[in-house]
């Protein structure tokens, strides 16, 4: 069993989902430049730029809306498909093992419907934003592609102690039924403390790698606006799309390392749910 695999049989479903993902995140993407396409038009009484924002935008309504309407029908049924083939290949194993793998794969799931689709958004929101800001000034782009690469370096630095943890945290898990049927309060009040130590170590290993990279991206939009207003010539309308793009890097590459840490997580799930015994 293997993420690759459950894309195979399910190609279909799950490409759709992702042509609509593409099309909802490539809409919302060009919105802040119309916007400022429409600023300019309106201030010289052309109207053309607004009737084209207006478009898109009831476009983008459409498209999201059909979005999460096939996405939870779709996910659904291989969320079934998937819960009772790990039930019927892990059978020999303890009811502990069997519950916790069972509620695993679908975490591999919960993954495709919603953390994919948004490592999807945030990969096309930074290539529109870097394109954009390219399209202005290629100092604008360099900036922010700079900050960029430093924020997967700060991540590396974290990787294996979060792919560590996690294993930790899982393995503490298959444990929970056993100990439940052992009626043994003091035992099962020592494996909840054992989930709190390896979350809490989860998430303050989040905050620091998220505090860093959240202050490397500020410096980008704090910098594009300054090159923004004391060495370009930039138009109402192009100072206020270069702003929302600048930040529209920040909302999308912030969500990377959270990605990514998603999937030490899911590498770990896909390796354990994998095992017969």
């Amino acid at each position: 069993m293997s993420l690759v695999t459950l894309l195979k049989v399910f190609r279909w479903k799950v490409g759709l989902t992702w042509l609509l993902t593409i099309l909802e995140t490539g809409l919302m993407a060009l919105i802040p430049l119309f916007i400022g396409l429409a600023i300019d038009g309106l201030m010289t009484r052309t109207f053309e730029p607004l009737y084209i924002l207006c478009g898109v935008l009831a476009a983008l309504l459409v498209v999201a809306t059909g979005r999460r309407v096939y996405d939870t029908r779709a996910y659904g049924t291989i969320r079934v498909a998937l819960t009772a083939e790990m039930a019927n290949r892990n059978s020999t194993l303890k009811i502990s093992s069997l519950s916790a793998r069972v509620h695993m794969a679908r975490e591999l799931v919960d993954f495709l419907e919603g953390e994919l689709p948004a490592i999807m958004t945030s990969v096309l929101q930074l290539v529109v934003a870097v394109s954009v800001l390219a399209y202005f000034n290629w100092v604008l782009a360099a900036s922010a592609l700079t900050a960029g690469g430093l924020m997967l370096v700060i991540y590396g630095l974290f990787h294996r102690r979060f792919f560590r943890l996690n294993r930790a945290l899982n393995a503490q898990s298959e444990k929970e039924v056993s100990l439940l049927e052992r009626r043994d309060p003091p035992i099962f009040l020592k494996h909840l403390r054992s989930l709190r130590r390896f979350d809490v170590q989860l998430s303050d290993t989040e905050a620091a790698v998220y505090g860093m990279i959240f202050a490397l991206l500020l410096s980008v939009v704090i910098f594009n606006l300054g090159y923004t207003a004391l060495v370009m010539a930039a138009s109402a309308g192009a100072v206020f799309a270069i702003v929302t793009y600048s930040w529209d890097f920040v909302d999308g590459a912030v969500s990377v390392p959270m990605a990514l840490q998603s999937w030490s997580r899911l590498s770990e799930i896909i390796e354990r749910i994998n095992k017969t015994t």
